[in-house]
């Protein structure tokens, strides 16, 4: 009996002491590569790592002169990636006896420098316990993202004892599934490397799992790291190009989205509300517009669980995208040469751009450059340079002439007011900064297919939607300011600053504000905006644990700053996103320039009933102004052509704000005439519509 005491104490005795190891030491490289420090375990006892015996600590100490810089992983001998921390301590210094331990009471991200004691990391230890063996060797990842200020570690150490913490495996979810496969591969940020994809999803409302068999895709893939800012985070941006199996771009159907072979899998690193971007792009299309189709998803890459992310179309010349006419090489001359042509304002160099003949009239010391987007740069002829040159120039000509709001030979006749408005809208709405200076795409198709230049598609929204700091516009907690104004704030690329002059236009604010108010009464009403906020929200809200889980953004400024303090939960986050819109719409709407009601060619006395249209002539819309009448739901609008021949009956059914409008898609230029009836009676005096596109 006494001997089998002692036996079982010393069994137990073997998984009741702690052993901890040091790791290397030196300085770290500010050049954005990875510094890896490694530790080399052997003897380890027992050497499987489990919740019995594993990884129980990891401690550093660190000297740094901008602790926010740093980017700290530490990396297990299978590979096993665990982040202890990214983007925390601000301009503060150093990492002085800093421990990480599930068992901490606060995290890393809601400590202040030099991180004294003992926190929670980022990702959870436990991720190493997963049956490994613990001998071998670990690294110590540190990247310095940015240059100027430099650092060393002093000392590492890792301790494995018991009751460690256990990994968090990722086994289902309501969203898509994305599993990539580089086989050992890295991904870089060029080329693109080749690498298999299996998407997982088995509906709305069905769980998918991860040992599912793919039914949304299993193929080959190119993945390659995209992006500027958004590359340096944690969480990293990809483009993903579909190919066969013999490595060859393929065209494909990805969850429902027409077939295309260049996709883009958006990380959420610096969005806690999971839909800046896709909300943006949700109100560009229902404008009427093409934008970007998503689809959110949870990502997986060699085994490892990576987050939120949305699957979605990368902007290119598509029919199911931007749909212009495809420009080859030999299309230098004629009707060919006039488009399609996608061009951007946005970071330039000498290669990818020209030089604009004028200098934004708000600042006209600024150099202001467009990037060739489609054709490439690499790939545009010197007789197409030439011709989209010579366009914008012409544009830009007459938006600064003296005549620049003459309807016929001003700035309109060299690009569309509709989606120049559309587009200010989605962006002023969501105090977009980088849409006005970078990803600022625009397009222009063939003459013979409307030729003039657009505004759009919307891009890239991490940076809206908040008050950020640092910064003279958008520092504003009241909802004030126009992003538009992007120049003031000495930008790091220069708007081309257009809207400036066309707001001087009497005429464009005055569409400006027909635009706002009618889509107030609809896709901008709060409610319908809400509703998608929150419906979105219910979706993720099981994925969004898992993703914090990963990244644990909450409660900290990570990528792109906030003013104040931030949620410690993802509801919190949420209210606080739409707290922010409503005071934004509220600053818009008592801000927002121009008179809907003032202008057109149609205006009688209120003691006639009065009806007025505008803009009058009209081109893609016309508003209906309806104060002082007797229109009721009961009204219906018959509209006929100069042979009397009725071409639309709309229904009244539903007015809102005293108004409504009346879409011209499928008019043709001319004159109609708009009759207010009810039971076959005029209620107003009929009034003239021009249409003149």
């Amino acid at each position: 009996m006494k001997k089998l005491f002692s036996l079982v104490f010393i069994t137990a005795s073997s998984f009741c002491f702690s052993q901890t190891y040091s790791g290397a030491t030196g300085p770290i490289s500010d050049d954005g590569l990875n510094n890896d420090f490694l530790l080399n375990v052997s003897g380890l006892t027992p050497s499987a790592l489990n919740g019995t015996n594993g990884l129980v600590s990891v401690c550093i100490d660190i000297t740094h002169t901008w602790d926010s810089d740093l980017n700290i992983n530490l990396i297990a001998p299978d590979g096993t990636d665990i982040m202890l921390l990214s983007y925390v301590g601000g301009s503060d210094d150093n990492f002085t006896n800093t421990c990480f331990s599930q068992s901490a009471a606060t995290s890393i991200v809601s400590g202040t420098a030099p991180f004294t004691g003992t926190f929670k990391p980022m990702n959870t230890l436990g991720n190493a316990n997963n049956g490994q063996d613990g001998n071998g060797t670990w690294k110590l990842r540190i990247v310095d993202t940015y240059a100027a200020d430099a650092g060393n570690v002093l000392s590492w150490n890792i301790t494995f004892g018991p009751g460690a913490a256990l990994p968090n495996i990722f086994t289902s979810s309501n969203l898509p599934i994305v599993l990539i496969n580089t086989f050992s591969q890295t991904i870089v940020n060029d080329p693109k490397i080749n690498a298999n994809m299996k998407i997982i999803y088995n509906g709305p409302g069905i769980t998918n799992y991860v040992t599912d068999l793919p039914n949304a895709y299993n193929n080959n893939i190119g993945i390659e790291i995209r992006g500027a800012f958004s590359s340096s985070l944690p969480q990293k941006p990809y483009s993903v190009e579909t190919r066969n199996t013999l490595l060859a771009k393929n065209d494909t159907v990805l969850l429902g989205m027409p077939a295309e072979h260049d996709w883009c899998l958006q990380a959420t690193y610096n969005d806690k509300v999971y839909v800046r971007n896709t909300l943006a792009n949700k109100l560009f299309d229902e404008m009427g517009h093409y934008a970007s189709r998503s689809r959110h998803c949870e990502v997986l890459i060699n085994g490892q669980y990576q987050g939120v992310y949305f699957l979605c179309e990368k902007i290119k010349r598509d029919s199911n995208r931007v749909d212009l006419s495809k420009l080859d090489s030999i299309d230098n001359a004629g009707l060919q040469l006039t488009g399609g042509y996608i061009i951007k304002n946005d970071y330039w160099d000498g290669s990818n751009s020209w030089l604009l003949s004028y200098n934004p009239i708000d600042h006209p010391t600024f150099d202001v450059h467009l990037v060739y987007d489609y054709p490439q740069f690499d790939k545009i002829t010197p007789q197409q340079k030439t011709y989209i040159q010579t366009y914008v120039n012409s544009l830009e000509s007459a938006l600064y002439s003296p005549a620049f709001a003459d309807t016929a030979t001003g700035y309109r006749a060299y690009l569309s007011t509709t989606s120049f408005i559309d587009y200010f809208i989605v962006n002023e709405l969501s105090r977009n900064n980088d849409g006005f200076k970078k990803s600022w795409f625009m397009h222009k198709n063939r003459d013979d297919k409307g030729g003039k230049l657009k505004a759009g598609p919307v891009w890239d929204f991490d940076w809206a939607w908040a008050d950020i700091p640092g910064s003279t516009i958008f520092s504003a907690t009241d909802g004030s300011g126009w992003a538009h104004k992007i120049n003031d704030d000495g930008p790091d690329v220069n708007s081309n600053g257009w809207y400036v002059r066309m707001l001087q236009d009497t005429t464009f604010q005055n569409e400006l504000k027909c635009r706002w108010l009618s889509f107030r009464t609809t896709i901008l009403d709060t409610a319908y905006l809400f509703n998608y906020i929150d419906s979105t929200a219910f979706v993720l809200d099981s994925a969004q644990l898992r993703h914090q889980e990963k990244w644990g953004t909450l409660g900290v400024d990570v990528g792109t700053p906030e003013i104040g303090i931030q949620p410690m939960t993802f509801q919190g986050d949420i209210n606080l996103f739409k707290g922010w819109i409503t005071e934004r719409i509220d600053w818009l709407d008592a801000n927002m320039p121009g008179n809907c009601y003032t202008l057109g060619i149609n205006e009688f006395s209120a003691s006639e009933n009065v009806i007025s249209l505008f803009p009058n002539p009209a081109t893609d819309y016309a508003f209906v102004n309806m104060e002082n009448t007797a229109i009721t739901n009961s009204t219906f609008i018959s509209i006929s052509d100069v042979l009397g021949r009725e071409v639309e009956k709309i229904e009244m059914n539903t007015i809102m704000n005293n108004g409504m409008m009346i879409r011209l898609n499928n008019y043709s230029n001319g004159t109609y005439l708009c009759r207010f009836m009810e039971r076959g009676k005029d209620v107003v005096k009929p009034v003239k519509l021009v249409v003149q596109k």
